[in-house]
């Protein structure tokens, strides 16, 4: 005769907490972070996060922000705001505690968190928690695009957290609206898609205003004391957003970037639009597929607001690969409710001891691959992408002159060879608005470069094999090779005049 789990511990007065962290429902939200864990290895790499180290630093060493250019020589001392100066510091003290393992592990529960908060949010619209964790583990693949030790990160947090509030207010009315403008002064001070978070606020208040049905859509109306509070609020978050070290600078920053940084957002690969031949594009389309398969055939009633959101998410999304994240935390908990023929859980068939096996495996795999794996092959992994191995070098034999380095590599240095200055890095605007920007786009693709590199005095030249301009200097008898290995090389130049550079044809 076979005894049930919940005979045996039937007597014991902590059932109910057994069964919720044994139950399915928690199985399927560690396999939903075991997917997003899984997706989050191997993207350590973004060129950002060495100059906002260095500006942390800086920050803490001297209690001041840095207000000019101080790591260049080809902007140095213009005028620079460190636009994203709260969301560095996580980063530093993450780095002061364990150096880039760190950093890595930092950024990783970041974006657990935000599908936990996904997650509830997509129960929330659904109340079927199966198709939730189908919607957030679909979604995940949309979110990656942002994976990395990146400050866009805690926008996404704030994000959610925003979309949290407000869905709890428009469906009960009893939202903690008093929490939006300190959620915003955060927002402001750490990252600039503050600017996408107060549309949404504004896309779901406008929204509320119209009362009606047009076939399958349908609005309701903010009472009046649900808009009074709701205008209350708007008025004190768009306050709050000028409690911030530069004042009315940072606020319009946003607005100034989308204005003046055209080379940014045209040259930049996380500006380009949705490729539909890769695998990225696929899941885009996946997508759109089946929201337009829901919109045509099933006989679900869409809220005005949710339709808006979405319209507005798969602007940005398809316009810009960036906001593929943001499309992913609108678009999950739609999904969850159009899914809504999964079968919902049912309790009485739970098997708590598969849950202990299977969420204890996931767990145990979890703690195995970080942090001992990830620390021993993480600075082999950088070593890839950045030029770890000619630090040395560069410390040990510092260049008589300026050194012309890859975009991609700038902050890497700025970090790790605090003597040399060098020719741009990934703070875009600032160069972008003094022109070196566009000179550097000249150079590597061979548009006037030796002219260019007579402009800047550039003596040296650290650039990847697979650069067309790296090709021209290999084979000019004006320059020498310096040093050299299986990421870059150092280029140094011998001779002003006799041979010039060759120009694109």
């Amino acid at each position: 005769m076979s005894v049930s789990v919940e005979t045996i511990i039937k007597p014991n007065k902590k059932l109910p907490l057994l069964r919720m962290v044994f139950s399915f429902p928690a199985m399927l939200t560690v396999a939903l972070l075991a997917i997003v864990w899984a997706l989050s290895s191997g993207k350590a790499n973004d060129p950002d996060i060495w100059w906002h180290l260095r500006n942390a630093e800086y920050l803490f060493q001297t209690h001041q922000l840095p207000n000019q250019d101080m790591y260049s020589f080809t902007v140095a001392g213009k005028d620079w705001m460190n636009y994203e100066w709260l969301a560095e510091i996580p980063f530093y003290l993450a780095w002061r505690a364990s150096g880039m393992a760190g950093v890595n592990l930092l950024w990783m529960l970041l974006v657990q968190g935000i599908f936990v908060g996904l997650l509830y949010l997509s129960y929330r619209a659904s109340r079927n928690f199966k198709a939730s964790v189908l919607a957030c583990g679909f979604c995940s693949f949309l979110a990656v695009v942002s994976f990395g030790p990146r400050t866009i990160l805690f926008g996404y947090v704030l994000m959610v957290l925003l979309l949290i509030i407000l869905e709890r207010f428009r469906s009960t009315g009893r939202g903690p609206l008093w929490l939006l403008p300190p959620l915003f002064c955060i927002w402001v001070n750490a990252h600039g898609s503050w600017l996408i978070g107060l549309i949404v606020f504004g896309i779901i208040g406008a929204a509320g205003l119209v009362e009606g049905q047009w076939g399958r859509i349908e609005g309701s109306r903010w009472t009046p004391a649900q808009l009074r509070k709701l205008v209350l609020a708007g008025v004190a978050t768009v306050a709050a957003l000028f409690i911030n070290p530069f004042g009315w600078r940072l606020v319009i920053y946003p607005f100034e970037f989308a204005a003046k940084q055209t080379l940014n957002v045209a040259h930049i690969a996380e500006w380009v639009s949705v490729d539909f031949h890769n695998t990225r594009g696929k899941f885009v389309l996946v997508l759109l597929i089946a929201l337009i398969i829901a919109a045509v055939f099933r006989n679900c009633p869409w809220q005005l607001t949710e339709l808006c959101l979405l319209l507005f998410a798969l602007y940005c999304g398809l316009t810009y690969i960036r906001f593929l994240f943001l499309l992913g935390l609108v678009a999950a908990p739609i999904l969850a409710k159009l899914l809504d023929f999964v079968p919902p859980y049912d309790p009485e068939i739970d098997k708590p001891i598969l849950n202990v096996l299977f969420i204890g495996g996931l767990l145990f795999w979890a703690t195995y691959s970080y942090p001992p794996a990830t620390q021993r092959t993480l600075e082999d992994s950088l070593a890839q992408t950045y030029p770890a191995q000619i630090v040395p070098y560069l410390q040990s034999h510092a260049p008589n002159g300026h050194v012309l380095n890859a975009y991609l590599w700038g902050g890497f240095l700025i970090w790790h060879n605090r003597d040399l200055k060098v020719f741009i890095d990934s703070r875009v605007d600032i160069y972008e608005y003094s022109g070196v920007f566009a000179d550097y786009l000249d150079l590597a693709g061979l548009k006037n470069p030796q002219q260019i590199l007579d402009k800047y005095q550039i003596r040296y030249v650290l650039f990847p094999p697979d650069e067309p301009l790296h090709y021209v200097l290999e084979h000019n008898s004006n320059w020498k090779i310096d040093y050299r290995d299986e990421v870059c090389t150092l280029f140094e130049r011998i001779e002003r005049t006799s041979e010039p550079v060759a120009t694109a044809q």
